[in-house]
């Protein structure tokens, strides 16, 4: 047996073999998003997968606020071969490490956004039409500051929604007849 032909491979938790195709994909999108995500991944002890990476574009990518399946279905559409599983579980991590926001505006539903590189924000959320506005107000901005000063407290976060209804929902052009 000529064992000058043979080779060894050696896999450990933080290396995996990718495609060219693959390498080329994960490079081209996000790089700095992508080193957090690797670190936070590697930091947690959690796989790196080409996968994950597949999602995290996805979800920074994707315009506005998504629920797991919406993304799902869009890579779907898009002939990812990433399972409903790992996007559930990648959420959760992109999440996790704050690359993206996890949001619930009343309706018993998880959604998400892009939090890598964007200005914080607030949003209305229409009771009847269901249309989510994002809006920046400088004296929301300072409210959680001064609130949690008046009561000893140091700010981490904040999120503000506005529940509100459409004015005249005949002419409302998101309003779906129910």
């Amino acid at each position: 047996m000529n064992t000058s032909k043979l080779h060894s491979l050696i896999i450990t938790p933080d290396s995996f073999i990718f495609t060219s195709k693959q390498l080329e994909e994960i490079r081209l999108k996000h790089p700095q998003a992508q080193e957090i995500f690797r670190a936070f991944l590697k930091g947690e002890k959690n796989r790196i997968t080409p996968e994950r990476f597949e999602v995290l574009d996805a979800a920074l990518d994707y315009e506005g606020h998504f629920g797991a399946d919406d993304l799902y279905i869009l890579m779907k559409t898009q002939k990812s071969r990433v399972s409903r599983a790992t996007v559930y579980k990648t959420l959760e991590l992109l999440a996790n490490c704050e690359l993206i926001s996890k949001r619930n505006f009343g309706d018993n539903m998880t959604r998400y956004e892009s939090s890598y590189k964007r200005q914080n924000h607030d949003h209305l959320i229409c009771m009847d039409c269901g249309r989510i506005v994002e809006f920046v107000d400088q004296n929301v901005k300072k409210l959680p500051e001064e609130i949690s000063n008046k009561l000893g407290f140091d700010v981490e976060s904040y999120s503000f929604n506005i529940f509100a209804r459409c004015k005249n929902i005949k002419t409302c052009k998101y309003y779906k007849q129910r």
